[in-house]
């Protein structure tokens, strides 16, 4: 779960060192790495995983010479990049809609990291772990819920001091993962967001800011009094922000953090063909699920000039990378994703 420490301190960092990196780097990049290696696999995509790949790239390089340069410039972002053969692997937290799969032209999707998006907010004076429902949030964001001291959110928490201070909705600017899974719950929890705004990785919020990358959102929050944001987990643990406690179907308001997140991926019954797997808003039969969990995903050719090198490390992320994962958070992937995904690694060749 959620800790207020220091452990993740410099992944704001680190992920900022990756995006120049990877600017510095292309799909046939050959260098030598800390560790004498003669090969680098460059990405770019996901700010979700960003904090992840910057735990696997010393320990890969380390176990295979190989040295892997990440760009965290948002899923949207990654999708254009691979789409464009301009690295060697693209990341999204958004499976590829059918016309992605198209223009992207012989690739797949691999569900490689397992986290959540969590609900921050900085309002001086009111305590962390607020609880919140899902219509809550969607009126928040559609701006009908407009000051901390509204009844409807009052009313989820008594005995607790809120201020009238109005609510400053910051949302991603960027093409987002984090977006996709926010606006797919409020999508699962209230037909009117459904209808009027979807889901997507890009959505036209009818109110608040706009922030790019999951720093940015943070950013914002930090400056902002009176704000409320979507951010991915480890960006949360990283700087220490309020989080709000999300009810979930069965009720119930669990701590975002591995347990619950595992609880959420427990759900998914079957792994299909294309690997697209959703676990936002879990059913009333998992009570102890954090109700906006994400998989996050690599996308690379199955026709790659770096097969050979890429396959193994793909391997290696689903399997011993998942240790990495745990003091920032990301849940270890689910035997069955697992048993999926080394299924369609095999199909790059």
């Amino acid at each position: 779960m959620i800790t207020k420490n220091k452990t993740a301190a410099t992944v704001l960092g680190v992920a900022v060192l990756s995006l120049v990196l990877a600017a510095c780097g292309s799909s046939t990049t050959t260098t030598t790495g800390a560790s004498g290696s003669s090969t680098t696999l460059v990405g770019a995509g996901s700010t979700l995983v960003a904090p992840l790949v910057s735990e696997w790239q010393p320990e890969y390089d380390k176990k295979a010479g190989v040295a892997v340069t990440y760009g965290a410039i948002g899923s949207g972002g990654g999708i254009a990049q691979i789409t464009a053969r301009t690295v060697d692997f693209g990341a999204s937290d958004a499976p590829l809609t059918e016309d992605q799969f198209k223009e992207a032209k012989g690739v797949v999707q691999i569900p490689w990291a397992l986290a959540a998006t969590v609900v921050a907010y900085h309002v001086e004076g009111v305590p962390n772990q607020l609880k919140l429902t899902g219509p809550v949030l969607a009126e928040i964001y559609e701006g009908k819920v407009k000051t901390w001291n509204a009844p409807a959110i009052a009313k989820l928490n008594p005995g607790v001091s809120l201020p009238s201070t109005e609510i400053v909705p910051i949302h991603r600017s960027d093409g987002s993962g984090d977006t996709f899974a926010f606006t797919n719950y409020l999508s699962h929890i209230s037909p009117e967001w459904s209808a009027k705004y979807g889901h997507s990785t890009q959505v036209n919020f009818p109110v608040g800011d706009g922030a790019k990358g999951n720093s940015g959102v943070g950013g914002a929050l930090t400056s902002t009094n009176g704000s409320i944001g979507y951010i991915a987990i480890a960006y949360v643990l990283a700087n220490k922000f309020d989080y709000a406690l999300i009810q979930n179907a069965a009720g119930k308001y669990p701590v975002p953090g591995i347990p619950s997140i595992s609880a959420a991926a427990a759900t998914l019954a079957s792994v299909p063909a294309n690997n697209e797997v959703s676990i936002v808003d879990p059913p009333a039969s998992a009570p102890a699920a954090y109700p906006i969990s994400t998989f996050t995903y690599a996308i690379v050719p199955t026709s790659a000039p770096k097969a050979s090198t890429m396959k193994p490390f793909l391997k290696w992320a689903i399997t011993e990378g998942q240790k990495f994962g745990a003091k920032l958070e990301f849940a270890p992937l689910p035997a069955k994703v697992v048993a999926a995904d080394e299924a369609t690694i095999e199909k790059i060749g």
